[in-house]
């Protein structure tokens, strides 16, 4: 797990019993994301963000970086791993703005290609 500093948006890829944890913006579904505290790393910023968006418990356990040639400050990726089953009381969204949507499904959404790949070589036998 590295310990620099993360920069500019971290996105969380959460997986459970083949399904990938998306939350509501807009009109659509996207990864959980946030930006870093100070100092916070990338594995860091995703475990706190899903926790203060979806109540979940996550612990981010690897970084999948920049993607899609973003610049070194742009969104990057961290894959969770789900510490808890249930999510905590407290949440900032409400039940219905967060969905375990299969990974098949979740492949085909918008998401960035380095989070496509990973899902495509982790589907579910």
């Amino acid at each position: 797990m590295s310990l620099e500093p993360a920069e500019g948006v971290v996105q969380a890829v959460v997986l459970y019993d083949g399904r990938l944890l998306l939350v509501q913006e807009g009109a659509g579904w996207v990864l959980p994301s946030g930006t870093p505290e100070p100092a916070e790393p990338a594995e860091a910023t995703a475990a706190r963000v899903v926790y203060e968006l979806t109540g979940y418990l996550v612990d981010g356990t690897e970084s999948l970086g920049g993607y899609d040639g973003a610049p070194a400050d742009g969104p990057s990726a961290v894959v969770c791993q789900l510490l808890s089953e249930s999510p905590s009381d407290g949440a900032g969204l409400a039940p219905e703005q967060m969905r375990w949507a299969p990974i098949p499904e979740a492949v085909d959404a918008a998401l960035p290609r380095a989070v496509r790949t990973y899902l495509l070589g982790h589907r579910p036998v």
